[in-house]
């Protein structure tokens, strides 16, 4: 299905902090397969990271869909609002909601540390903006997708059910998946469907800083879980492609109230990364290979 144009043709999709990185990859897949994407984050313009939502807008157009920038705070509720409220009015629908929004280079600051030195404000950013903005977007949402019987993604990870990064992370990915298992119970009399997505290592704009070492490769470290050649990585438009496939799958209320693997999805629905592989990239315990 990789490639496949106008599956999704007529459809209105949102996808939330989509300036660069898995947000970016997901809202310019959804364009490459005929979506009207509406991108919203804070970046207007480039900062220490390349992205903001009008590159990503500019490259949804240019993959063959429609992008729409909007400047949006995701801790303002009332920002959010308006969004939803706009594309009633001028659409009337809603068919993906893919609430990925997350402060990724604050939380890097606390990658390895013990709870003890993770501090309040910290586990404060992570729920703000990572937790409570999905559950924000999914309320104002839901009677849109309600009347299209469509698809809320969360972005979540592994570290939902295992130890990664820092125990605030852990906490906030568990929360995300039991945000959306209520959510399905809550909607299990409609048609919208409501899956966590957890990707593997995805090499984003942030980890495109890693120097390469003296053979050309570029190996991540990450404290107290082991060292990944990011060559293994998975890419914003894997996860992008696994979003095209649920959106497009009428069987998949199957999958509604639980976390699917981005790499078990490929194999499930036949999809591939940009490069044609279908890398796994949630192992990063390569002690074994990098040495």
């Amino acid at each position: 299905m990789n490639g496949i144009p106008n599956k999704l043709d007529g459809k209105i999709a949102v996808v939330t902090g989509a300036s660069r990185g898995i947000g970016k990859g997901i809202a310019v897949e959804l364009g490459a397969a005929g979506a009207t994407v509406f991108v919203t984050g804070r970046s207007v313009t480039p900062g220490k990271l390349p992205g903001t939502v009008h590159a990503t807008a500019a490259d949804i157009d240019a993959a063959g869909g429609v992008g729409i920038p909007f400047v949006c705070d995701h801790r303002d509720d009332d920002s959010v609002r308006r969004l939803f409220e706009m594309i009633c009015s001028e659409y009337g629908r809603l068919d993906v909601l893919v609430n990925n929004v997350y402060n990724s280079p604050a939380a890097a600051r606390w990658l390895g540390k013990p709870f003890w030195e993770v501090t309040p404000t910290a586990w404060d950013e992570t729920f703000d903006v990572g937790v409570r903005s999905h559950y924000v977007a999914g309320a104002f949402a839901a009677p849109l997708l309600i009347r299209s019987g469509g698809l809320i993604v969360n972005i979540s990870s592994p570290g939902a059910s295992r130890y990664m990064h820092n125990a605030a992370y852990g906490v906030a990915k568990a929360a995300v998946d039991r945000l959306t298992a209520d959510m399905a119970h809550d909607l299990i009399d409609t048609e919208v469907t409501v899956v966590s997505l957890w990707p593997g290592i995805v090499d984003t704009e942030l980890l495109q800083l890693v120097p390469a070492d003296t053979a050309g490769r570029r190996i991540v470290t990450v404290p107290g879980e082991g060292r990944f050649d990011l060559a293994q990585a998975q890419t914003p438009r894997f996860c992008g492609r696994a979003v095209v496939a649920l959106a497009t799958d009428v069987a998949r209320r199957a999958r509604t109230g639980l976390p699917w693997r981005v790499a078990d999805l490929a194999v499930d629905y036949g999809f591939t990364d940009i490069d044609g592989r279908v890398p796994d990239g949630d192992r990063s315990n390569t002690d074994d290979t990098v040495p």
